[in-house]
């Protein structure tokens, strides 16, 4: 399948996912980081948003990285 194929069959959501997919093996391929400190990141910044929620806070479904 091409690029542009892709592109016109994905919706708005599945682009974004695509993106993060691409981006993240990319980044693991070439040594930028390793896929357990993606995971441990990732595991983190989910904990930080249901910590979050359990205080009574909107969820936050826009943002992608917190610092």
């Amino acid at each position: 399948m091409s690029f542009e194929e892709a592109m016109q069959l994905a919706g708005r959501d599945d682009r974004f996912k695509a993106t993060v997919y691409a981006m993240n093996t990319l980044l693991i391929h070439k040594g930028v980081y390793t896929a357990e400190e993606f995971q441990q990141l990732f595991s983190e910044w989910v904990g930080k948003e249901v910590k979050k929620n359990v205080h009574g806070e909107q969820p936050s479904n826009a943002s992608f990285c917190e610092a």
